[in-house]
C-alpha cells in the first residue's frame, strides 16, 4: 500500500524555522487519509533518514525556505536530487540537516540494506522574515501556517489521484503558481 510522510522540519527556537514544526503540528487536527503520516521532525534530520526506511512512496518536506520572496511567501518544491555542485554526500551536522544531507544520508543508508528511498520528496516551504534566535513565528508566516496545511491537504489528494511524476518543465510553473496563490 502507498505510504506518505509528511514531515515538519526546522527549529523552534529560531524564529520562523520553526514553520515546518508548527505546520505538522496543525495538520495532526485534521481528518488526513489513512496512509498518510504526520511526524514533528524538528532538527532530528538523522531520525528522518532512518524513519524514511521504513519505506514511504511520498515524503512531504515542511520547512523555512529562503528564496527571496516577501516573509509567508508559500513553495512547492517537487525536489529531484541534490543542488548542483554539492560535491557527493555532504558532511553530518544534527543541526543542519538540509533536505539534500538528510536524502544523501538516506540513499548511503538505502544501498547498505537494499532499502528504497521515496519515489517522489516535495518539499512546502515558506519565506521566514527571521531565523534569529527567537520563540514563536512572525506575524506574516503564522498567517501562512493555514494556507500551507490547505496546501498540503491539496497535494496529498493531488498526489493521491495522480502517482505519476510530475514534469519538471510543469514543475517551474507550479511553484510559480503556489507563489502567487500565497501572496493573495
Amino acid at each position: 500500500m502507498k505510504r506518505t510522510l509528511v514531515a515538519g522540519i526546522g527549529n523552534v527556537f529560531l524564529g520562523d524555522d520553526g514553520f515546518g514544526v508548527e505546520t505538522a503540528r496543525r495538520l495532526t487536527g485534521r481528518p488526513l487519509p489513512s496512509h498518510v503520516e504526520v511526524a514533528d521532525i524538528g532538527v532530528r534530520g538523522v531520525h528522518l533518514a532512518y524513519q524514511l526506511l521504513d519505506g514511504y512512496d511520498t515524503l512531504v518536506l515542511v520547512d523555512a525556505t529562503t528564496r527571496g520572496e516577501a516573509p509567508g511567501t508559500l513553495y512547492t518544491i517537487e525536489y529531484d536530487g541534490p543542488g548542483a555542485g554539492s560535491g557527493g554526500v555532504p558532511a553530518i551536522d544534527g543541526h543542519r540537516m538540509t533536505p539534500d544531507t538528510v536524502l544523501a544520508l538516506l540513499d548511503t543508508l538505502c544501498a547498505g540494506t537494499d532499502g528504497r528511498p521515496p519515489r517522489r520528496v516535495l518539499i512546502v516551504g515558506c519565506e521566514p522574515a527571521s531565523i534569529e534566535e527567537a520563540i514563536g513565528l512572525s506575524a506574516p508566516v503564522e498567517a501562512a501556517v493555514p494556507r500551507a496545511v490547505e496546501l498540503i491537504e491539496e497535494l496529498l489528494r493531488d498526489d493521491a489521484a495522480d502517482s505519476d511524476a510530475v514534469d519538471p518543465e510543469d514543475n517551474a510553473e507550479n511553484n510559480t503558481l503556489s507563489s502567487l496563490r500565497s501572496a493573495q
